[in-house]
């Protein structure tokens, strides 16, 4: 599972909490949710949202590691 890592300034943490509470949800849960609702239909949708991010230093995504035992030599 990758891992997503935002980082906040004090007043969208502010803003998240308050909304997360309305919502009666933990914060990561509520940016779950959030992250969830928009539904991509084609790879041109997937694109357009990334374009919209790109350059975001608030967004950071780290993918897992993985084994590097691929037995060949």
């Amino acid at each position: 599972m990758a891992i997503l890592t935002v980082r906040l300034t004090e007043e969208e943490e502010r803003l998240l909490a308050r909304r997360s509470r309305r919502a009666g949800m933990k914060k990561a849960s509520f940016v779950r949710k959030l992250i969830r609702g928009q539904p991509f239909e084609t790879a041109a949708d997937v694109l357009a949202d990334a374009a919209r991010r790109m350059g975001d230093a608030r967004l950071r995504m780290r993918a897992p590691k993985t084994s590097m035992r691929s037995g060949l030599t």
